[in-house]
């Protein structure tokens, strides 16, 4: 499939005419940037500190530099992407349109807030690893309702295979989430196979229920996630937990079932970012037909507005019964 053809999957989810930037030009140019991200990958043999750190202090790796530049400068070739932050460098700044790109300024534009290499902590050992991309209309995330304002995400995922989820939600049209394979020669021939052009999370029965229980050492101080780790074992629930938000949360939308929990406990306090992971990752559970709330007090992860570029919270995405429940067990 060439960028054409990807087009017209893209816009036979959004058949108006509405949001024609963001069809034609800005979802193509993630998606290309992502196999850049992948090939770059592939030959980064050794993973090491790049020497510095992130606004959150964490320890940046090459590869996270790597990723981020990658990024930087795709979006800087996309002339409705006005505005840009990320998780190693979380400002919202005027993005910088090359030369060659300038023309008339379009009125359609966009805000697209991400992390550019998420699992730093697994990519040593050659465990999947994957980009998350929330793209927001108009040139601000903050303060803006996340429910009608992030209009697309782009989930990159980088293993034995790279892969692409999508996940579009406008006004007007019904939500929608596919999945793409990117060939390994992708720059040299623009192979785009559309794997799922349906992401659907399963309706019960089940034959397997799986969970991924982030933080497993939080159990030992809280009953409350004890309980309902206890109730996956008995219940003869499979786990599936990499340590990677990206890989365990796609895992489930493959299987068509799944919970992941990230948990807010008195001894393990909120990591993951608003913006950068949870808003996007929410947002395709969405389109995908399942749940993700915050297990700090139940609401919908894509409820509240954004107060600022370096809010964190918790966790609990998947399908929607299994979310239920644990709200109840965690929450009551």
């Amino acid at each position: 499939m060439t960028d054409s053809d990807l087009t017209h999957q893209l816009r036979s989810a959004i058949p108006s005419q509405a949001h024609k930037g963001l069809i034609d030009s800005v979802l193509p140019t993630l998606i290309n940037c992502i196999s850049d991200i992948a090939i770059s990958l592939r030959t980064s043999h050794h993973v090491s500190h790049a020497g510095s750190a992130n606004a959150f202090g964490d320890d940046q790796l090459n590869v996270d530099v790597l990723a981020e530049n990658s990024i930087r400068e795709a979006i800087s070739r996309c002339p409705f992407v006005v505005t840009a932050s990320s998780e190693e460098d979380p400002v919202e700044r005027h993005v910088q349109i090359q030369e060659a790109s300038v023309g008339n300024i379009p009125e359609e534009n966009y805000t697209v807030a991400f992390d550019p290499l998420d699992g730093s902590s697994i990519i040593a050992p050659n465990w999947t690893v994957g980009t998350i991309i929330g793209v927001w209309q108009g040139k601000t995330a903050l303060g803006q309702p996340p429910a009608s304002k992030l209009v697309a995400s782009v989930l990159g995922v980088y293993g034995p295979r790279t892969i692409v989820i999508i996940a579009l939600r406008v006004p007007g049209s019904e939500p929608a989430c596919l999945e793409l394979g990117l060939s390994e020669n992708r720059v040299h021939n623009g192979e785009i196979e559309v794997i799922r052009s349906a992401v659907r999370l399963a309706e019960s029965p089940y034959k397997t229920r799986y969970f991924a229980p982030a933080n497993l050492r939080a159990a030992a101080d809280d009953e409350k996630y004890m309980s309902l780790i206890t109730h996956y074992i008995q219940n003869k629930y499979t786990l599936r937990y990499s340590g990677g938000l990206v890989p365990d949360v796609v895992h489930t939308l493959v299987k068509g079932h799944g919970i992941y929990i990230s948990p807010v406990t008195s001894t393990s306090k909120a990591k993951l970012r608003r913006l950068y992971e949870l808003f996007p990752l929410a947002l395709i559970v969405e389109c995908a037909g399942g749940t993700a709330i915050d297990p700090a007090d139940g609401t919908n992860i894509l409820e509240r507005p954004l107060g600022g570029l370096n809010e964190t919270a918790g966790l609990i995405c998947g399908t929607a019964e299994e979310v239920e429940f644990a709200k109840k067990i965690l929450l009551d």
